[in-house]
């Protein structure tokens, strides 16, 4: 892989680790926490600020994703294809639950979602 699909590929991997580890530090740390001292307001905060930020990596891992499925030729993959229908659904969900915060199921189903893609998308670079 040369330098540029590197920092590409880089790029991709950074703004899942913030997506998906964003993810996993709100539920198993600021959730717990904020459940047994509940402060709304501080916990609008971090929402917001999440959302901002995955609003981003979401933007960056479809830029980057497009570019390397392009790249690398994938686009009739089948694992391919199901990753990005799970992508829509992911942001399908997301967008969901902007409107129910407090949407448990909603939560986990795009925590397992989530999780799923990035499966898949180990499987594309195997």
């Amino acid at each position: 892989m040369t330098g540029g699909w590197q920092l590409v590929l880089f790029l991709h991997l950074l703004a899942m680790a913030f997506f998906v580890g964003g993810q996993l530090v709100v539920a198993a740390a600021v959730v717990p926490v904020e459940a047994s001292q509940p402060e709304p307001e501080r916990m609008r905060a971090i929402a917001r600020r999440f959302g901002v930020g995955s609003a981003i990596a979401l933007v960056v891992l479809l830029i980057t994703g497009m570019a390397m499925a392009s790249h690398l030729d994938l686009w009739d993959s089948a694992t391919l294809q199901l990753k990005l229908g799970l992508v829509v659904l992911l942001i399908g969900l997301t967008i969901v639950h902007l409107n129910h915060p407090r949407a448990h199921v909603l939560q986990a189903a795009i925590f397992v979602i989530s999780l799923v893609i990035v499966w898949l998308g180990v499987d594309l670079a195997v």
